[in-house]
Protein backbone atom coordinates (compact mmCIF):
# COMPACT_ATOMS: atom_id res chain seq x y z
CA UNK A 1 0.00 0.00 0.00
CA UNK A 2 1.82 3.23 -0.91
CA UNK A 3 1.55 6.22 0.90
CA UNK A 4 -0.25 7.59 -2.22
CA UNK A 5 -3.38 6.24 -1.24
CA UNK A 6 -3.61 6.89 1.93
CA UNK A 7 -5.15 9.96 2.06
CA UNK A 8 -7.66 10.60 4.93
CA UNK A 9 -6.41 10.95 8.29
CA UNK A 10 -7.89 9.13 11.25
CA UNK A 11 -7.62 9.48 14.67
CA UNK A 12 -8.43 6.38 16.58
CA UNK A 13 -9.75 6.51 19.81
CA UNK A 14 -10.84 4.79 23.16
CA UNK A 15 -14.06 6.09 25.46
CA UNK A 16 -13.59 5.69 28.49
CA UNK A 17 -16.32 6.20 31.61
CA UNK A 18 -15.58 7.98 35.09
CA UNK A 19 -17.56 8.63 38.26
CA UNK A 20 -17.42 12.30 39.13
CA UNK A 21 -17.48 13.29 42.96
CA UNK A 22 -21.59 13.68 42.94
CA UNK A 23 -21.61 9.90 41.10
CA UNK A 24 -22.49 11.14 37.32
CA UNK A 25 -20.89 9.04 34.92
CA UNK A 26 -19.06 11.10 32.36
CA UNK A 27 -17.33 10.18 29.19
CA UNK A 28 -13.76 11.06 28.29
CA UNK A 29 -12.25 10.44 24.79
CA UNK A 30 -8.79 9.55 24.53
CA UNK A 31 -6.92 9.55 20.96
CA UNK A 32 -4.77 6.54 20.85
CA UNK A 33 -3.05 7.03 17.63
CA UNK A 34 -3.46 9.62 14.35
CA UNK A 35 -2.48 7.90 11.16
CA UNK A 36 -3.26 8.35 7.67
CA UNK A 37 -5.33 5.28 5.86
CA UNK A 38 -6.50 4.15 3.01
CA UNK A 39 -10.59 4.58 3.17
CA UNK A 40 -13.26 2.26 0.74
CA UNK A 41 -16.93 2.74 1.41
CA UNK A 42 -19.04 0.02 0.79
CA UNK A 43 -20.08 -1.39 -2.79
CA UNK A 44 -20.66 -4.24 -4.46
CA UNK A 45 -17.22 -5.92 -5.46
CA UNK A 46 -16.29 -8.97 -4.84
CA UNK A 47 -14.06 -8.29 -1.94
CA UNK A 48 -17.44 -7.07 0.11
CA UNK A 49 -19.80 -9.62 -1.28
CA UNK A 50 -17.27 -12.40 0.19
CA UNK A 51 -17.30 -10.35 3.42
CA UNK A 52 -18.65 -12.31 6.84
CA UNK A 53 -19.98 -8.98 8.33
CA UNK A 54 -20.89 -7.73 5.02
CA UNK A 55 -24.41 -6.85 6.08
CA UNK A 56 -22.92 -4.60 9.27
CA UNK A 57 -19.86 -3.00 7.85
CA UNK A 58 -19.81 -0.01 5.33
CA UNK A 59 -16.26 0.97 5.43
CA UNK A 60 -12.90 -0.43 4.77
CA UNK A 61 -9.75 1.07 6.43
CA UNK A 62 -6.15 0.41 5.32
CA UNK A 63 -3.24 1.62 7.42
CA UNK A 64 0.27 0.92 8.71
CA UNK A 65 0.75 -1.40 11.75
CA UNK A 66 1.28 0.87 15.35
CA UNK A 67 3.42 -0.51 17.24
CA UNK A 68 2.60 -0.82 21.08
CA UNK A 69 -0.65 -0.47 20.27
CA UNK A 70 -3.36 -3.16 20.40
CA UNK A 71 -6.35 -2.09 18.13
CA UNK A 72 -9.78 -4.38 18.74
CA UNK A 73 -13.78 -3.76 18.54
CA UNK A 74 -13.91 -1.20 21.73
CA UNK A 75 -12.16 1.42 19.89
CA UNK A 76 -13.59 3.22 17.16
CA UNK A 77 -12.12 5.59 14.37
CA UNK A 78 -12.71 9.06 14.36
CA UNK A 79 -12.87 11.76 10.86
CA UNK A 80 -13.40 14.81 11.77
CA UNK A 81 -16.83 14.78 13.29
CA UNK A 82 -17.89 11.67 12.00
CA UNK A 83 -17.34 8.01 13.73
CA UNK A 84 -16.86 4.69 12.84
CA UNK A 85 -17.12 2.13 15.56
CA UNK A 86 -14.82 -0.99 14.54
CA UNK A 87 -16.12 -4.12 13.64
CA UNK A 88 -13.31 -6.15 12.46
CA UNK A 89 -9.68 -5.96 13.01
CA UNK A 90 -6.86 -8.07 11.16
CA UNK A 91 -3.13 -7.76 10.93
CA UNK A 92 -2.74 -8.49 7.13
CA UNK A 93 -0.44 -12.20 6.62
CA UNK A 94 0.00 -11.93 10.31
CA UNK A 95 3.15 -9.52 9.12
CA UNK A 96 2.53 -6.59 11.71
CA UNK A 97 3.15 -3.84 8.34
CA UNK A 98 -1.02 -3.33 7.94
CA UNK A 99 -4.30 -3.21 9.50
CA UNK A 100 -7.42 -3.94 8.20
CA UNK A 101 -10.34 -2.74 9.52
CA UNK A 102 -14.09 -2.80 8.69
CA UNK A 103 -16.06 -0.48 10.58
CA UNK A 104 -19.57 0.85 10.78
CA UNK A 105 -20.66 4.63 9.83
CA UNK A 106 -22.40 5.69 13.35
CA UNK A 107 -24.91 8.53 12.71
CA UNK A 108 -25.12 11.19 15.92
CA UNK A 109 -28.50 11.25 17.70
CA UNK A 110 -30.02 14.91 19.02
CA UNK A 111 -29.84 13.79 22.62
Amino acid sequence: MSLGKMQTTIAICTRAKTIDADGFPSYTETTLATVRAYMEEKNMSEKWRSSSVFSEADVLFRFRFIPNLTLTTANYIKIGTDRFDITSVENVRQRKMYYEVLAKHMEESDG
